[in-house]
């Protein structure tokens, strides 16, 4: 009874050893596919951590490619200020010009004004020469029908003499004026074709620097627009990095509780092992015993 006793706890025993061998073979298994998860992880981490390298040398490369458009943006802005300075400076001096050659047209149209009565006053002086003449001939006549009246018409004729004298000198006053004023007039006709020259020129110049500021404004919105495209590209790029760092510390946090559990796993071969060789000891010493 003893020794059916004995063999029936044996059975168990070594019925519960097969159980728990099968444990440890499914133990074996689980703990092979975790090591071989952990090692994909590991190798997945590793490409991770090279491809964050990298990215993060893209992102310094594309760092520095923004400073340098920002600088050349800031640099751009500058220069299209000094253009808007220098071409307001050129619409003042062309409104100047402008003003000047309004007040010479004002001023030549004053002398043409003058210049149109002084002829009307040559025109009228010449008209009363022409009628003193004509008087003149009629004293003339009357002197030489009138004998007596000698007097009377030689003092007449010295008195017309003296107006005609003056007249004469008036003309050639009014003449001289009238020279000088043509001359003024040329002079301010030249002044007027040298300031509308000048304005031409400035005017070439005032295109020139609205092409060259229609370019240049054209250029910062596209360096603008490539400034938008670099910050969305580095916005992604760091999302990417972040999503990695996430993904790294994941998988961090899941190699940190496979070590865990590979360690109880451990704790539980040995107490396992303990347990056979104690096991083992036993059917020995039953062998022994039976023997």
């Amino acid at each position: 009874s003893i020794i059916k006793k004995q063999r029936q706890e044996l059975q168990l025993l070594i019925a519960e050893l097969k159980e728990r061998d099968r444990e440890l073979n499914d133990m074996v298994a689980v703990h092979q596919r975790h090591i071989q998860a952990w090692e994909g992880d590991r190798h997945k981490i590793l490409t991770l951590a090279e491809r964050c390298s990298l990215l993060t040398s893209e992102l310094n490369n594309k760092n520095a490619i923004i400073k340098s458009l920002t600088k050349r943006l800031k640099f751009l802005e500058s220069q299209q200020s000094d253009s808007q300075a220098t071409l307001e400076n050129t619409q003042q001096k062309f409104k100047e010009l402008t003003q000047k050659v309004t007040d010479s047209s004002v001023h030549c149209q004053a002398l043409e004004e003058k210049n149109q009565d002084l002829h009307c006053s040559v025109l009228e002086l010449s008209v009363k020469t022409g009628q003193l003449q004509a008087r003149e001939q009629e004293l003339l006549t009357m002197l030489r029908l009138k004998d007596n009246a000698l007097i009377e018409t030689t003092d007449h004729i010295n008195e017309f003499t003296c107006k005609l004298k003056k007249l004469e000198s008036a003309l050639r006053a009014v003449k001289s004026e009238d020279f000088c004023l043509n001359r003024e007039q040329k002079e301010l006709k030249q002044t007027l074709k040298e300031l509308m020259l000048q304005t031409n020129k400035l005017k070439d110049v005032l295109s020139e620097k609205m092409e060259e500021n229609s370019k240049q404004h054209e250029e910062i919105l596209h360096l603008k627009h490539e400034n938008g495209c670099l910050k969305s590209e580095l916005a992604l790029a760091v999302e990417k990095a972040e999503r990695k760092d996430e993904l790294y510390q994941f998988a961090k946090s899941k190699q940190a509780r496979i070590e865990k559990e590979l360690s109880s796993l451990r704790q539980v071969y040995v107490k396992q092992q303990s347990d056979l060789q104690f096991l083992h000891g036993n059917s020995e010493s039953l062998q022994a015993s039976r023997q």
